[in-house]
This record gives structure tokens, sequence and C-alpha cells, in this order.
């Protein structure tokens, strides 16, 4: 009898294992059935959301619970990259090399770039790059090849690094933009219009600090009763003011940046021998310790080229790409005016079909009214290591659209190397699918030049010998010294002081002051150049010594 219970009761248990472990085959179907079902979906939404119709660079490959999906293909379309754009992420997480890859698929595409080199390790962009063993799995994961290239490159500076000098005059800064980089209020940018106005009646170029230093020096003294009686009263304090933030501007080496020959923003804008696009690099490492000269080089760039470029409406690929690394530089030390000057800027830039790209550590690096206006967003991982962290991370994701198939808000602290949460605006301005991709690298070097590999570009650039002579034309320097002198030899003496040396005007006596001598020494040239005027803001077109007369 209880042989019999024994073996009911493991025909029941066994009914029972059986039982469970088809429900454990059955959920293990169901979750792999509805796996596919979603990988399926991720696929078909990449494909709609992902799909242009005309030129595209590919970046990457979308990916889902962890693995590569090489079917999600994620390109940007041409059509749309003049609508600015953003990279961020913490460092090492691959974003400048996200950027590096985008401006070789856009040299390719026939469009020239300018990149802004604040690290020194993008001008490995003119030379192959080299497969190694992290690469090949990668690109096996892609389905891709690796195709190692070099790029057409031209180096650029703003110092005495080797390179293409980038330069601008005062004049064609004109009297708005000075008093904005100085960050003078309403009063003293009234006088310094004043001086401009007085400087455009007399004929008196002002091409380099050293003429600006002049005039101010002249009509604090000699020159204040001129001035005074055809265009008005003007403080010597004012004067004094505006010379002491002259010479805070050359501290970071603003001496170097105005002069003479003033480059040509349609340089910028050229295509190769074989058709790709020029791929220009800035080299500003040495600026990281002058974020108001960087600031100032960058919103008179994107004036100029507001002003020379012609509208353009909607067009297959855009005329330039910029690409600012450590975008931050720009911001931090901006006064409020500049801040409003650059979004005034970027916003109507985009018409004329240029496009600007901001590289920086933290999204909130940049205003809010700057990063409302940028269409493209890749976004590399960030850290979570305070609270003030996860609040970045936390208002970060909930700038990405919504997606059934990511928390974004924990994936961004979960990102790889290489790996970036993706979103654009289509051709028809609505934002894609937000995709988590892991991208392509770079096929050229991703590291520094050697100087041999440096002075090999300088050498053959077509620009070196068109802008890195310098030129100091006769210019209100020299033309106001030769008017006190006259002035001075003129001048009544008594026979006292015709037995002696003559004395000192007291503009001649600040003239020798050592340490004005010292500033009026390190005259140089460099760059920018601003015709904010085309803005309804006051900038001077293009004039050199030449135009005055």
């Amino acid at each position: 009898m209880l042989f019999s219970i024994n073996i009911i009761n493991i025909n029941v248990l066994t009914k029972k294992l059986k039982q469970s472990y088809d429900f454990q085959i059955h959920i293990v179907t169901f979750r792999k059935k509805n796996k596919m079902a979603n990988k399926d979906a991720f696929i078909q939404a990449i494909k709609n959301g992902y799909t242009f119709k005309g030129e595209t660079i590919k970046i990457g490959a979308g990916m889902l619970d962890g693995n590569v999906i090489p079917e999600a293909e994620i390109f940007l379309p041409l059509s749309t990259l003049n609508r600015h754009g953003l990279v961020a992420g913490a460092t090492g997480g691959g974003k400048t090399k996200s950027f590096q890859m985008i401006a070789e698929g856009l040299s390719d595409a026939s469009v020239p770039c300018l990149l802004m080199d604040i690290k020194g390790d993008l001008s490995g962009i003119a030379a192959p790059g080299t497969s190694n063993d992290k690469i090949k799995a990668r690109y096996q994961k892609l389905n891709m090849e690796y195709k190692p290239s070099t790029f057409p490159v031209d180096l650029l500076t703003l110092s005495d690094q080797r390179g293409v000098r980038l330069r601008a005059t005062v004049s064609e800064f004109g009297p708005i933009l000075i008093s904005k980089i100085l960050d003078l209020n309403d009063t003293q940018g009234g006088v310094v219009a004043m001086i401009f106005k007085y400087c455009d009646d007399h004929k008196l170029p002002l091409l380099d600090l050293k003429d600006f230093i002049k005039i101010l020096q002249y009509v604090g003294n000699e020159g204040k009763k001129e001035l005074q009686e055809s265009y008005g009263n003007i403080s010597t304090t004012s004067t004094g003011t505006i010379l002491r933030k002259v010479i805070e501007l050359q501290q970071q080496g603003a001496d170097i940046f105005f002069g003479e020959k003033s480059f040509e923003v349609e340089d910028l804008m050229r295509i190769n021998d074989d058709g790709r696009g020029m791929i220009n690099i800035l080299r500003v490492t040495d600026l990281q310790d002058r974020p108001k000269l960087f600031s100032t080089f960058m919103l008179q760039m994107l004036a100029e080229l507001y002003s020379v470029c012609p509208e353009e409406g909607d067009i297959d690929k855009p005329k330039l790409i910029i690409f600012i690394d450590e975008a931050h530089l720009i911001f931090q030390e901006a006064s409020k005016a500049l801040l409003d000057q650059i979004n005034t800027v970027v916003k109507l830039i985009r018409s004329k079909g240029v496009g600007i790209y901001f590289c920086t550590q933290n999204p909130m690096d940049i205003p809010a009214s700057v990063l409302g206006q940028l269409g493209l967003k890749i976004q590399h991982s960030l850290r979570a290591f305070t609270a003030a962290d996860r609040q970045v991370i936390k208002q970060t994701a909930e700038n990405y659209p919504e997606t059934t198939f990511y928390k974004t808000e924990d994936l961004i602290t979960q990102l790889g190397i290489g790996e970036a949460l993706v979103t654009l605006l289509n051709e028809k301005g609505i934002p894609t699918p937000l995709a988590h991709v892991m991208m392509c690298t770079p096929r050229s070097r991703m590291d520094v030049l050697s100087e041999t590999e440096i002075d090999e570009i300088v050498t053959h650039s077509r620009l070196v010998a068109k802008y890195n002579q310098s030129i100091d034309s006769n210019s209100a320097y020299e033309m106001l010294t030769a008017k006190l002198h006259e002035a001075a030899a003129n001048s009544p003496m008594s026979e006292d002081k015709k037995t002696t040396k003559t004395e000192e005007t007291s503009l001649e006596k600040v003239a020798n002051n050592p340490i004005v001598k010292s500033m009026l020494r390190t005259a140089g040239n460099s760059i920018v150049r601003s015709l904010l005027g085309s803005l309804g803001l006051g900038g001077t077109t293009r004039k050199s010594s030449k135009n005055w007369f």
C-alpha cells in the first residue's frame, strides 16, 4: 500500500516537473520571440528614421541590448548639416574622434571644414591611420572594411606656430565689436565710435593695436580740443579706461592678432584638385589660457562669414562646416553682450550654408539659447560622481527624444569608448529616433603629426605665400607721430628753449614711458576680421591702408 502511494507521489511530482520545464521552455521561447520582434522593430525604426534622399555620411550602426546591429545603419544627411550640432561627453569618450571622422566624410563629399585644434591631436588627419586589433574588432561588428586614408589639410595659426597666419585690422572690427571685446559701457563705447568716425574723416587707417593706442593717446591729450570742436566732449577718464582694456587684450596675445594682411574667409571654402573639400586645422593649443582672445576670434570669423556668404536657403550640402573643440572656452569669460552676439550670429549664419558644431565635455557648457539651435546631437558618456553630475545627466536625458528601446538616463553613464547617443533633424526638420550608436573610427591618424610632417604641409601650402608676409603700412601711428613732430617743429619757442632741448609734449611723455614703449614694440599681426555692419552693428568693410585715399 505504501509502495503504491509512493508511486502515485512520484508520478504527480514528475508531472509537475514536466509542466514546470515546459513552462520554462515556453518563457524562453517567448522571450526569444519577443527579443527578435524588438530587434526587428528597432531595425525598422532606424531605417525609417535614418534613410534620406540626398547625399549622406555613414557614422556607425545602432546598438540594442549592448549588441551592434549592423543592419541599423546610421547616416547623416548633408542637406541638414548646416543646422549646427553638438558633440558632448566626458574626457576619453571619443568625442574628438567622432568629429574627426565626420570631417573626413565631409571632405570626401566636397564640403570644406574648419577644425579648432585645442589639444593638438587633430593634425593627424593629414596622415593615414593604422589598423590594430581594436579597430579590426569594431569594424567586424559594424560589418564594414577599415580603409586608412589621408585628407587634404591646411594648417592655420593665430600665433607664431607654424602655419598660415590669420590676421585682421582694427578698422575691420568696427567700433561696436571692439567695444564688445573690451567690455566697455555705453559711454566708453560712444568714445570708441567717435574715434572711428574721426579716423574715417581724417583718413587715418586703424590697422593694428599700436594705431589704436596712438589715437587713444592723441584724443586724450593734444587732439582733445580738436575733437571737442567737431565731435563733442571726450572724457580723459574714458580714454584712460579704454587704454587699460586694450593693454589687457594685448596681454592675451592680441598684438599678433591684429594687422595686415587680412585673412579672407573665402579661403576656408576651397576644394582641392581631386574634388575633396579642404580641411583647415586651426592650431590653437596655446590659447587655452586666453579664452577672451579665442572668443574674439570666433565671433569675428562668424560675423565675417555671415557678411561674405550670400543667402542660400535650402541647399544640397553645406558650403562650410566649423568644428569648435573645447567650446566652453568661447563662453566662459564672454560678456553678456558678446554672448548675445554669438547667439545672433549662430542663428543667422545657417541660412548662408555654414554649419557650426560645438564639442565640449558637458552640454550645459553651452548657453541654452545656443543649445536650442543645434539640430544634430552626438552624446558620448557622462560620469555621475556627484549629485550635481546626476542632475546634469537627468537634464541631458530630458533633451533627447523619448524612446521605448532605451532608458536614456541610465544609458548615458554606461556608454563605452566610441559609443554615443545620436539624434538629428531629418530633411523635414523632424527629430530622428534616438539611437545608441557604435561609431566608426577615423580613417586618418588618431595622433599628432611630427614637426617634419608639419613643415612639409606648411611648405607646400598655397596660402602661406599669400598671408605669411607681414605688412606694416603707413597708418594712424605713423601719420599722427609725423603730425605731432611737425607741430612741435613749427611751434614758437622762447630764446631760452631754443638753446635747450625741446620739451616733450605730454603725449610724447606717455609714448616714451617704458611700459608703453614695450607694448608698441610688440607690433604684430594675426587674425580676425569682422563685418558686423552687415548685421547692422557698425563694422567697417575690409579696409587696408590702400583704400583710405
